[in-house]
């Protein structure tokens, strides 16, 4: 069966995160004081992330609530007892800085361009469907999604089969009618093959070494993987 529609992660696959993340993040530390508190910028990132998947993890695990998560974030990446309101206060003024630094990959809007006519899309996230909603929006490509499904309201996070079944329910279409294009290997192509959908890690690093995935390392190559279609063919042709 041919491929009808795509399913598309957000966050480093159709919008540069790392890149927004590392300037809101030196912009957040200089505003709050607290830029030698870390060696560089780079060190302080990297425990945001850390502390980060940390608490998603006891978000997607039902331990927590999508706000208690990003209270909890701050409480551990300041190392103090906040109350509620002003961890609340602190992570706003630290997306406020994040959101400074927006901006869509290149090749993004050219191949949703090329793509339009023949394929129906949606989006599903590991995030909330309120964050999510407002990136695309500022971004300006909201309309380009048919629906946007995100893990916070699901109730149920990426890799499970039962976040990408959502996202074909949505839809309207079976499993394997359907792409899910991302960059995570495992959560992303790894999670929608075994869920039944067609996988393609976008990995933009060039990292490799996953011969069990089909990848692409740009945008740009998409449409072609799609077109050629025989489900792809051998994952190592791409890429």
């Amino acid at each position: 069966m041919p491929i009808n529609a795509v399913v598309w992660d957000i966050d480093d696959t159709i919008f540069d995160y790392s890149t927004a993340d590392r300037v809101g993040m030196r912009d957040h530390l200089r505003a709050e004081g607290l830029a030698d508190g870390y060696a560089t910028v780079d060190h302080a990132l990297a425990r945001w992330r850390e502390i980060t998947e940390l608490h998603w993890a006891s978000f997607a695990s039902g331990e927590t609530t999508f706000e208690g998560q990003r209270r909890d974030r701050v409480r551990s990446f300041l190392g103090v007892p906040l109350s509620d309101d002003a961890a609340d206060d602190w992570f706003g003024r630290y997306v406020a800085h994040f959101e400074a630094a927006w901006k869509l990959f290149p090749d993004t809007v050219p191949v949703l361009d090329v793509l339009a006519e023949d394929y129906r899309h949606a989006v599903l996230s590991n995030s909330s469907v309120h964050n999510q909603d407002r990136k695309l929006r500022v971004l300006g490509v909201r309309d380009r999604f048919e629906a946007l499904l995100c893990a916070a309201e699901l109730g149920v996070s990426k890799p499970a089969a039962e976040a990408f079944h959502a996202a074909c329910d949505a839809l309207g279409l079976p499993p394997h009618e359907v792409a899910y294009v991302g960059d995570q290997p495992d959560i992303d192509a790894g999670g929608a093959d075994a869920a039944g959908l067609a996988g393609i890690w976008l990995d933009r690093g060039g990292l490799g070494g996953r011969p069990d995935l089909v990848r692409i390392t740009g945008l740009e190559q998409l449409p072609g993987l799609l077109r050629g279609d025989t489900r792809f063919g051998a994952p190592s042709t791409f890429g």
